[in-house]
C-alpha cells in the first residue's frame, strides 16, 4: 500500500471533509479517495475518526495531568509490556516511551484532582517496574492536535508605567 500523505494531513487537520471536497482538493476522484481511505483503515494507519474537544466550554468536570514515569525495563520486552498494562487503564488518555529524563508519559483524565492523583498513587506508583513518578496537572489548554482552544489573542498580562 502506498500511503497517500497529503491525504492524510488534510484528514488530520478537518477529519469531517467529505470525499468529494477531497478530491477536488487532491485532484483525484471521490472513488480513489474512498478507496485510499478504506485501505489505510484496513492497514491501521488511520485508527479512528476523533473530535477535538474544548471541555472548558462545558459542565463536565474534566481534570488532566502528565505524569513522568520512571521505570525498570523487563528482559525480552524493554518497556513494551508495561507500557501495554499502563495503557488498558480506562483513565490513561496517551502513552508515549521518552528519551531523557524519565521513561513513560502518560497522559490521565479524571473528574477531579483528587480523582487523578489517588489514580497515580493507588494504580501506577504501586506497579512493580515503576520507580518514580511525577504529575504535572494540565491547568489549561491553549492548543490541542494542531487546534487553537483560546479564542481571544488579547494579552492580560496588564500594562506597564514607568
Amino acid at each position: 500500500m502506498e500511503v497517500n500523505y497529503k491525504l492524510l494531513n488534510l484528514l488530520s487537520e478537518h477529519a469531517r471533509y467529505s470525499d468529494r471536497e477531497l478530491a477536488v482538493m487532491l485532484g483525484m476522484t471521490e472513488e480513489e479517495v474512498k478507496r485510499q481511505i478504506a485501505e489505510m483503515e484496513n492497514e491501521g494507519v488511520i485508527r479512528v475518526y476523533k473530535a477535538v474537544v474544548d471541555w472548558e466550554r462545558t459542565d463536565r468536570p474534566y481534570v488532566s495531568a502528565i505524569i513522568e514515569l520512571k521505570v525498570i525495563p523487563q528482559p525480552d520486552s524493554g518497556f513494551e509490556d508495561v507500557a501495554r498494562r499502563i495503557m488498558k487503564f480506562d483513565e490513561v488518555e496517551s502513552v508515549y516511551l521518552m528519551s531523557g529524563g524519565y521513561d513513560l508519559c502518560v497522559i490521565v483524565t479524571g473528574k477531579t484532582f483528587q480523582e487523578v492523583s489517588m489514580f497515580v498513587a493507588k494504580r501506577l506508583a504501586t506497579m512493580a517496574e515503576v520507580t518514580s513518578t511525577a504529575t504535572h496537572f494540565v491547568l489549561r489548554r491553549y492548543k490541542e492536535l494542531n487546534v487553537q482552544l483560546c479564542d481571544t489573542e488579547s494579552d492580560d498580562r496588564g500594562t506597564m508605567s514607568l
